[in-house]
């Protein structure tokens, strides 16, 4: 596994308590980061997640609140910066999942899925950004979906693409605003991993993405190696042809 070296950073990755977002924290704890476990209803999940961080050898907190609500980002950060340090490693994972057919989508529901994938992407990334600049050095990781960023629509997931679409495209943006400021920003994006509740019959090499092969293209993009690669997106789906399946 690639080894960057973290030592003297603080990481934040939202959505922590559990799955993905869990695996990725303890990956970067592995190598060397304080690490801020975000919740917004797992607390208990969320403890014993930092409680793994510091077996690793990390410092580790816990912090709450709704990453939809700019009000609560901003206490979020200020008690990961009260508690550790700034950020200097964001990791957007939180989002929601509804299979919804359009005829079939509901306010709420579109609301849910557009506000916990863009909106909470959008609004952490411009609250860690200031910190990032003052210093020249940051990294920020945004979890997208393989194939949102092509002419393949898939219409159980309608309002999912549509805001998986806006993360990628979101990326490229805020890369280009922070070429010259020692700030990364790339995405990771999988098709169906390991936790999924569900799977196709014809994955791609006959299995789903494991915690592994998503924390590989993290460690990637936050090796000091890499920081001339910027606004990219790194899908982890195996070689995923949608017409395939």
């Amino acid at each position: 596994m690639l080894s960057p070296d973290l030592d003297g950073r603080t990481a934040l990755v939202t959505g922590s308590a559990k799955g993905v977002g869990r695996e990725l924290l303890l990956a970067i704890a592995d190598h060397g980061a304080d690490v801020a476990v975000h919740y917004n209803t797992s607390g208990d999940a969320a403890a014993d997640v930092a409680e793994s961080a510091r077996e690793r050898g990390a410092t580790a907190t816990t912090v709450q609140g709704d990453v939809t609500d700019p009000d609560a980002v901003d206490a979020i950060f200020e008690n990961v910066e009260a508690d550790l340090d700034s950020v200097d490693v964001l990791v957007n994972n939180v989002g929601a999942f509804a299979p919804s057919y359009w005829e079939d989508i509901d306010y709420d529901t579109w609301r849910t899925v557009m506000t916990t994938n863009f909106d909470a992407t959008c609004l952490c990334a411009k609250r860690a950004l200031p910190a990032m600049r003052e210093q020249s050095w940051g990294r920020i990781v945004n979890v997208g979906y393989a194939t949102a960023e092509r002419t393949y629509v898939d219409p159980v997931n309608f309002p999912y693409y549509v805001a998986k679409a806006g993360v990628i495209m979101f990326t490229r943006m805020l890369a280009g605003e922070t070429q010259d400021d020692g700030v990364t920003v790339n995405a990771v994006s999988p098709y169906t991993v390991e936790n999924s509740d569900e799977f196709p019959d014809d994955l791609p090499r006959g299995r789903p993405a494991s915690f592994e092969d998503m924390q590989q293209a993290l460690l990637f993009f936050l090796d000091e190696d890499s920081e001339y690669i910027s606004g990219e997106n790194v899908e982890v789906d195996g070689g995923l042809v949608p017409e395939r399946l």
